[in-house]
């Protein structure tokens, strides 16, 4: 009998130790399958360059396949809030750019920061105003001119309601220099709509545009920054020469949904530090005329978008919005 009961414990051994895992190799190893990585833009813009920058570096580090889906729309916030509804396990990110983030400023917004949480800015970027290069008008003295002589006779391309690019018109329509804003959420739209004059402005950032800078399409007429840009914008003035008081620089960074286990979005902003030191990285924001120190990590990232959208709130209450 003792021997049949010995028997029979070696048998039922393996079976009982399976129903008593260890919690530590319990644990899901992530990524343990693809990541969705939403960019709530058409193709072709900043953020669709960036976000898919970001996915093959991510694709290739964490061994697992990143899919990249462009969801445009509403300035942003159709594709965020796509990702905050799907993305509770960390399965699905996305890009926020200073346009998405500037909507919660807003009473009834329709993204709200509190919602993500920052992984890593990637870049930061001074918008400016540029003009289809064989317009008449060759400056921004020129365009001053040409608002106040017709004011709201001249369109400006951009992203959509509640954004920086429609602040910053109004704000210069405080200022004497009356212009309309045209909203087109696709950023080929709005190129196509300045180059084939639908409208006479484009609000951007150089780097977006700059094969068509490069290509003596557009021209620069100003850049909203404190001081002037280094070469090949040395000669274009900023809105600091004018005495303008509104800079809102372009920030595209990849959130993810606010309570998805730490760890996991540890993972991925590891990953992304690691994107920022490669050559790739610093070639990029080279590319795009970016600040050289673009980069802010996960540590650093939601104070600095916290503040952001604390000097956006600023703006649209003196603008009585």
């Amino acid at each position: 009998m003792k021997n049949f009961r010995k028997s029979l414990y070696a048998l039922a051994l393996p079976i009982i130790s399976l129903l008593h895992v260890n919690p530590v190799y319990a644990q899901e190893v992530y990524p343990a399958g693809p990541i969705e990585l939403i960019v709530p833009w058409g193709p072709g813009g900043g953020a669709d360059i960036m976000g898919r920058m970001a996915a093959r570096w991510l694709e290739s580090d964490l061994k697992t396949n990143i899919t990249v889906q462009n969801v445009p729309g509403a300035t942003g916030s159709i594709g965020l809030n796509k990702m905050i509804q799907n993305g509770a396990k960390g399965y699905s990110i996305g890009v926020l750019t200073g346009d998405t983030l500037s909507l919660d400023a807003f009473p009834k917004s329709t993204f709200n920061y509190s919602e993500v949480t920052p992984l890593a800015v990637l870049i930061r970027q001074p918008s400016g105003l540029f003009i289809n290069y064989d317009s008449p008008i060759k400056s921004w003295d020129d365009l001053v001119a040409a608002a106040k002589l017709k004011p709201n006779s001249i369109n400006v391309a951009i992203t959509g309601p509640n954004s920086p690019d429609e602040s910053t018109v109004n704000y210069l329509g405080t200022k004497g220099v009356s212009l309309v804003g045209i909203p087109y959420p696709k950023p080929s739209e709005r190129y196509v709509a300045v180059l084939g004059n639908q409208v006479e402005l484009l609000y951007e950032q150089a780097g977006d545009i700059r094969s068509h800078l490069e290509a003596k399409k557009l021209r620069p007429l100003i850049f909203f920054a404190s001081k002037r840009l280094p070469p090949p914008f040395a000669d274009i003035p900023v809105s600091s020469d004018y005495g303008y008081d509104i800079l809102l620089p372009q920030t595209r960074s990849i959130v993810a949904k606010k309570g998805v286990d730490p760890k996991k979005l540890l993972v991925l902003a590891n990953s992304l530090n690691k994107l920022s030191t490669t050559p790739e990285f610093i070639t990029y924001l080279k590319e795009q005329y970016a600040q050289p120190d673009s980069y802010i990590p996960m540590a650093e990232a939601n104070t600095f978008l916290e503040n952001e959208l604390a000097i956006f709130k600023k703006l649209t209450t003196k603008s009585g919005k």
